[in-house]
């Protein structure tokens, strides 16, 4: 069986303080040719550090190859196969990252004057509409710099709205127990309520449960389509009614975009507002916290509310308009992460609508391939056609020992990252798999023979699963003490 995510060679590093040598220097550099100045003087003491200790002294060579083989450690979507769940690991082309590298576009100050920027202003206005197309609903706003940002704005120009009209007292979100973690979050940090959906046995949610807790104290409905376990909410029309009757807005967390893209309208489902995770659905590498954006569509009776500046097209002229008396403010130290948009709008003008439609389909037939391919190897939670991910648990293997933790450890031995594990929270001992539209079915044959042949060795040799990885570099950690005791600074021995 091939391992597509091994390196040729993978060695063990040590940090460049223990590979420090003294006097050796990647770069000498010469005695300037302008007077010494004493740089306490001219910038004060405040802004001069001492020298820095036991700073590593390195050659050139030792620097390039220390770090060459620190990324040869890492797996990415260029390694191989990356099926975490919910998090839309999709290949990201090339060319829209010549796109946003175009020196015009990527060497523009962000503080330069409105004359200067009007290339970049009309590109983020041709984004905005076409991610107003995409959702079904009248505007967008752009600044929002990731997903989760996106749902703290969202939510904050629903509280905004509730107020203008008065209606103090609807401080209550209602989010199913499905949902993403920063759902509630965007709701508390927001200062209102969270109160949980069940969703039913079948993994939705059913509308007489969320009628018994929509009333007058509701702000919004949170909801993820599809939801975390990959199934439509197919009383999605329903809810977004009960909700309405109720005073309330509805919220879409749109991180799941990628099973909707060209296919259905989240406007048309009775949404209000959602956000896009552009470097998930859009062509972002993303992953380690690199840059992302989370820009946010809005029913028209959300626009007094959108964060400023707002783009305007007067005269056949771009400005940045600020005078926006109900605004919710300004959300971004500029006008958002453009890099991001660039690539976004590159993704979507190659595609164009027949294209976002084909990667929808693709992503929603890979997934349904998987689930098929394992449901005799793995406990399948909810008998549904899933969208664009699928969640499997680790119930029967539990009884021989084995739990999800370790299967998602030997599936590094076999040359792949694990999918998600532990998520959604109402699945015991949940796997969370999402192939995306990009690969081929050869890469996912490859990828489910793997997970078959462990569930075999979790039958005859349980040990063997519960004792991976063994092939990784680092193996298993002390993933408590990672957490709750990090050590983020090299300190040395005996220090």
């Amino acid at each position: 069986m091939s391992t597509p995510g091994r390196s040729g060679l993978v060695f063990r590093e040590p940090l460049l303080f223990e590979s420090s040598r003294p006097g050796r220097s990647g770069v000498r550099i010469d005695d300037p040719d302008v007077p010494p100045v004493d740089p306490v003087r001219e910038l004060g003491a405040g802004l001069v550090r001492d020298e820095i200790r036991d700073f590593p002294e390195l050659s050139e060579l030792d620097v390039v190859r220390h770090f060459t083989r620190l990324s040869q450690w890492n797996y990415g979507i260029d390694s191989g196969f990356f099926p975490l769940g919910s998090c839309t690991m999709k290949y990201n082309p090339r060319v829209n990252e010549a796109v946003a590298r175009l020196p015009g576009l990527a060497a523009v100050h962000p503080a330069s004057d409105e004359s200067a920027l009007q290339g970049v202003l009309a590109l983020a206005c041709e984004l905005e509409e076409a991610l107003a197309e995409i959702s079904g609903l009248d505007r967008v706003t752009l600044q929002p710099a990731a997903g989760a940002q996106g749902e703290f704005v969202g939510v904050r120009m629903i509280s905004a709205y509730h107020r203008a009209r008065g209606d103090l007292a609807r401080k209550r979100v209602l989010i199913p127990d499905t949902a993403h973690g920063t759902n509630p979050a965007s709701a508390a940090l927001n200062g209102l309520e969270v109160v949980e959906v069940k969703s039913g046995p079948d993994g939705i949610v059913h509308p007489e449960a969320l009628a018994a807790l929509a009333d007058e104290r509701t702000a919004a409905l949170m909801i993820t389509n599809p939801n975390t376990l990959g199934l439509f909410e197919s009383h999605i029309e329903e809810l977004s009614r009960v909700v309405h009757a109720a005073g309330g807005l509805v919220y879409l967390d749109g991180a799941n975009m990628n099973a909707l893209l060209g296919v259905a309208k989240p406007g048309h489902m009775g949404v209000d507002v959602m956000h896009f995770n552009l470097h998930k659905t859009f062509s972002t590498p993303h992953g380690g916290g690199g840059p992302g954006s989370g820009p946010v569509a809005i029913r028209n009776i959300l626009a007094p509310y959108l964060p400023t500046p707002v783009i305007r097209l007067e005269n056949g002229r771009h400005r940045l308009d600020s005078e926006f008396p109900h605004s919710i403010g300004r959300v971004h130290a500029w006008y958002g992460n453009a890099g991001i948009w660039l690539r976004a709008l590159a993704y979507i003008r190659t595609l164009g609508a027949s294209g976002l439609a084909e990667v929808s389909s693709r992503a929603i037939l890979n997934a349904n391939y998987v689930l098929e391919s394992l449901r005799a190897d793995y406990d399948v939670p909810h008998q549904r056609r899933v969208m664009h991910e699928c969640v499997l648990s680790d119930r029967r293997q539990h009884e021989h020992g084995v739990t999800t933790a370790d299967i998602a450890k030997r599936l590094m031995d076999y040359g792949y990252h694990p999918p998600t594990i532990y998520f959604p929270l109402v699945v015991s001992g949940a796997m969370m798999i999402e192939p995306t539209e990009c690969e081929s079915q050869e890469a996912l044959d490859g990828f489910i023979e793997a997970m078959r042949a462990i569930a075999r060795e979790a039958e005859t040799q349980p040990g063997l699963v519960t004792g991976a990885p063994e092939r990784p570099i680092v193996r298993r950690i002390d993933e408590v003490r990672a957490a709750r005791k990090p050590r983020l600074r090299w300190t040395p021995e005996g220090a």
